[in-house]
């Protein structure tokens, strides 16, 4: 968990610094930092960070960082849907269960995967008004829930 931030951290600092055309220049500088990882798993935090490309006003295109408005705008939207399509939370050992007001399951897992939370390793939306999160071992809903309250002030239990 605490190398996915790191990492995160990173790719962003990289970003910002240098002129990053493609995922192995990306991959390049981040073994210099001391990354070890796979384009399987930068590519996702590439998605994480929304990460995209823009022109460089020549012939190429150089990796970008959303601006903190936009970031902070899409985050507001996931925690606007998550709000308005949860019910309950529950947990059992490292399997949290969502219930969710019907034809709401697919906002609130996509709001879970994009808040970027560590404890959560994946989301499955039922077909209508059920999510599972599946919890990184060693954590409990309890974990997940007091992460979400720091993210979603408004949430209640």
């Amino acid at each position: 968990m605490k190398e996915r931030l790191a990492r995160l951290k990173a790719i962003r600092k990289l970003i910002k610094t240098y002129r990053i055309e493609s995922q192995e220049t990306l991959l390049g500088h981040l073994e210099k930092e001391g990354f070890t990882v796979t384009q399987a798993t930068l590519s996702r935090d590439l998605k994480l960070l929304k990460v995209g490309k823009i022109s460089d006003g020549h012939n190429g295109y150089v990796y970008t960082l959303p601006g903190e408005d936009e970031r902070q705008e899409t985050e507001r939207t996931y925690i606007h849907d998550f709000l308005r399509g949860y019910i309950s939370i529950d947990w059992s050992g490292n399997l949290v269960v969502i219930k969710t007001y019907s034809g709401h399951s697919d906002a609130v897992a996509l709001a879970v995967d994009n808040l970027g939370l560590d404890e959560v390793m994946g989301t499955i939306s039922g077909r209508d008004n059920t999510v599972f999160v599946a919890l990184r071992e060693g954590l409990s809903g309890e974990d997940f829930l007091a992460r979400m309250k720091k993210s979603i002030p408004e949430l209640e239990d």
